[in-house]
């Protein structure tokens, strides 16, 4: 029973060790190792199953730039101030900011006793002006006859063309109130005058309530045109010379968003500020639809790309950055099953549509391989 039991026992050891044996085996065929001299070693099998790739060194197109700041704005006309001609109380005001109007809409109203005057000394004008006509003719017409004398004809026509004047400056004052003179040359006097939009647009400022008294110097509301939004951005002096019409702009909202925008430069200024000395250039969105989600005023980080260099190179995933030095790794030797990589040191420039200029590529052979995909995780284990 004994003999039996130690052979029981000698079996079971035997197989666990052989267990063990083989899992290390295999543990050991999907691991990572390092070569005696530094070296990383991969399998075949490691490699393919990561998805890693081989590349080499090779001259891409990097922009030439120049950086600039600037921001989302309109042209003058696309932007409009809302005041009043004369002084009142708010009696009306429906719209709120991000509201959108049109041309000639209602936008506000005023109320002031000083409308019912204007109104009345309007009225007196015109009623005045039927005398005062007539009898400039008349004293006109006698004169022609030598029946009256030429200082009474005079007095007449001075009196007519000064009350004609009157009524004349009247009449414009209540256009520009929104008043039409011949609804009240019929009777019907308004203490009300009523605001509408001088552009088409969307209300970025609200600066009234119902009920506050304004003053003609007083802005109330402001309505923005978005139709012709662009980039003004600012070209220190030093730079101007190199921007031309048509190049290309690539920038960013780094408040809103940090994805690429394009744009081209469509005109660009001819007077220096003195204080900033800077330049500005006028860009138009290549995507018009874009600029729908942005608002006037937005900062902008922009490029203007000005020039086109060649330059050596690597995809942008196949450095590794550490400490602030950065690496790659070099194919140093491939057998029969393995690769075997080396970790060199480069010295990285711009980066461009995932590709980075590699300042010491003559470091390299022309023929070395780089391991271009899957670099990171070897390097920072």
């Amino acid at each position: 029973m004994t003999n039996n039991l130690k052979s029981i026992f000698i079996l079971l050891a035997v197989l666990f060790m052989s267990s063990c044996g083989d899992s290390e085996k295999d543990n050991s065929e999907e691991a990572t190792t390092n070569s005696s001299d530094g070296g990383i070693q991969l399998t075949f099998t490691q490699f393919e199953g990561s998805d890693m790739e081989l590349g080499k060194i090779e001259e891409s197109s990097f922009p030439v730039s120049v950086e600039t700041t600037g921001m989302i704005d309109v042209p003058p006309e696309n932007k409009a101030m809302v005041s009043s001609f004369a002084d009142g109380y708010v009696r009306e005001t429906p719209l709120l900011i991000g509201d959108e109007v049109k041309k000639g809409q209602f936008l506000l109203s005023l109320e002031n006793p000083d409308y019912v005057q204007m109104q009345q000394e309007y009225l007196d004008a015109m009623e005045q002006m039927k005398y005062l006509k007539s009898e400039y003719q008349r004293q006109k017409t006698l004169l022609e006859e030598k029946i009256t004398s030429e200082r009474n004809f005079l007095k007449a026509e001075s009196e007519y063309k000064r009350n004609l004047a009157k009524y004349q400056a009247l009449r414009k004052k209540l256009q520009m109130l929104n008043l039409n003179p011949e609804t009240v040359e019929n009777g019907n006097i308004s203490s009300i005058i009523r605001i509408y939009a001088p552009i088409t647009g969307s209300i970025t400022e609200m600066k009234i309530n119902n009920g506050m008294y304004v003053s003609a110097a007083d802005e109330l509301m402001q309505i923005i045109d978005r139709d012709h939004m662009h980039i003004e951005l600012n070209v220190f002096e030093k730079d101007v010379m190199k921007i031309k019409k048509g190049q290309d702009i690539r920038f960013i909202i780094p408040e809103a968003q940090s994805d690429t925008i394009e744009g081209k430069v469509h005109l660009v200024g001819t007077s220096i500020n003195e204080q900033k000395r800077t330049v500005k250039v006028h860009g138009h969105f290549n995507d018009e639809q874009k600029k729908n989600s942005f608002a006037t005023g937005m900062f902008v980080e922009a490029q203007i790309i000005t020039d086109i260099r060649k330059a050596n190179a690597l995809p942008a995933e196949s450095i590794v950055s550490l400490d602030n030095t950065s690496y790659v790794l070099v194919l140093d030797t491939k057998t029969d099953s393995n690769y075997i990589f080396k970790r060199r040191e480069i010295l990285p420039g711009d980066t461009f549509n995932g590709f980075t200029i590699i300042q010491n590529s003559s470091d390299f052979k022309q023929d070395t391989q780089f391991l271009t995909k899957g670099a990171f995780n070897l390097i920072t284990e």
